[in-house]
């Protein structure tokens, strides 16, 4: 789901992790979808002050899309969600 040439439908943002801890899992679901989706990342993580492109290229034509983020056990932050719309976003970046 991360790598590839994109296609005219695929939805392709920059995820920036803007906080001190390693964000371990990435998922997102279009709104309404009642579980979450693959972790975007795998095996992958996205280390502090680390940018990644992400592609959800998932078939769907929706743009309004939930997320959730994990960070790593020794992290003292929660998982954090936020709903975005991801024809529209080029950056997002996590905050603590």
């Amino acid at each position: 789901m991360i790598a590839g040439p994109a296609s005219a439908d695929d939805l392709v943002f920059q995820l920036k992790n803007g906080t001190k801890s390693v964000l371990t899992h990435f998922y997102s679901s279009p709104v309404g979808v009642e579980k979450w989706e693959d972790d975007v990342f795998g095996d992958q993580v996205l280390n502090p002050g680390e940018t990644i492109e992400i592609t959800i290229a998932d078939g769907r034509r929706v743009c309004e899309y939930d997320m959730r983020f994990e960070f790593s056990e020794d992290s003292d932050l929660d998982t954090t969600t936020d709903t975005q719309n991801l024809c529209e976003l080029g950056t997002y970046t996590i905050h603590e």
